[in-house]
């Protein structure tokens, strides 16, 4: 029996006409409608929360606390913080009242500003303590009343940092006064080498030297210069300091020296190694 001729493998293989079938990997799939569903709930609650939390009535910024005043008044502290109150909550800049309290209110060290879900914000305040008074003098360089005319006065306060942040009229109880006394010619040098505010910062290192017992004791601090800083204590007793360095051998060396001479009127501690005493 004679097998298929070239004519008939022609036609065999010959393509077929007509519009070319889809391929199965390029077929086009619609998506499924729990996806749908899941994209639509999701695109409508990211709308209610703008909307909750910009556009509604219910966060919005409507009462301000305040905490950790000790001199400042609450009602100062939310005057100065100027909080925009009606605001959407989340919109409320805690930054920018940080830095504006920080601005208004010297007296203010550090403050944290919170929001208080659903109406609140939150002003936590630590106040700068004095270490030092000094007499205010009549140009007003000694320090800045920034927190009204009431508190305008003749001391200065110090903080531990040295800084000048509040005037008042009265020197507050337990801290001693720093008397800047550049009388002699090395120590107006020594004012002109180092100026005022470096020698008020060496002072306030001083006090902050000083051991507890002689601290609660001394009502002023006497600084001539960089290396001349001496304490009035009560009773008359004085002692010279020296300069800011070595605080902590001279506390100690002060501490031994007045338990070894406890009638003794003046103490010297400038040179820690060979502390003297005089006066009984």
């Amino acid at each position: 029996m004679a097998g298929p001729t070239t004519a008939d493998r022609g036609e065999r293989h010959k393509p077929k006409s007509g519009p070319p079938r889809p391929s199965r990997g390029r077929r086009l799939r619609l998506p499924r409608p729990r996806v749908l569903i899941v994209t639509g709930v999701a695109l409508l609650l990211g709308a209610g929360t703008i909307w909750l939390l910009y556009g509604s009535q219910w966060l919005r910024a409507e009462r301000v606390t305040t905490s950790g005043t000790a001199v400042l008044t609450p009602a100062q502290v939310r005057a100065a913080a100027a909080v925009p109150v009606d605001a959407p909550l989340i919109s409320v800049d805690t930054g920018a009242i940080e830095d504006r309290l920080r601005r208004e209110l010297p007296r203010i060290d550090s403050v944290e500003v919170t929001r208080s879900w659903p109406h609140g914000i939150g002003l936590k305040v630590t106040e700068r303590k004095p270490v030092l008074i000094a007499e205010n003098d009549a140009n007003g360089k000694n320090g800045e009343n920034r927190e009204g005319d009431s508190n305008a006065g003749k001391f200065v306060e110090i903080d531990a940092k040295g800084v000048r942040f509040a005037t008042v009229r009265k020197a507050p109880r337990g801290v001693p006064r720093l008397e800047l006394t550049p009388d002699q010619s090395a120590a107006a040098a020594s004012l002109r080498r180092f100026g005022p505010d470096r020698l008020v910062r060496e002072a306030v290192r001083v006090a902050g030297d000083l051991p507890p017992a002689v601290a609660r004791d001394t009502r002023a601090l006497r600084v001539r210069s960089y290396d001349d800083v001496s304490l009035k204590l009560s009773g008359g007793r004085t002692v010279a300091w020296g300069s800011g360095e070595k605080g902590d051998t001279k506390a100690t060396t002060l501490t031994a020296l007045m338990k070894a001479a406890p009638k003794a009127r003046h103490f010297d501690v400038s040179v820690p190694t060979a502390p003297a005493s005089s006066g009984s």
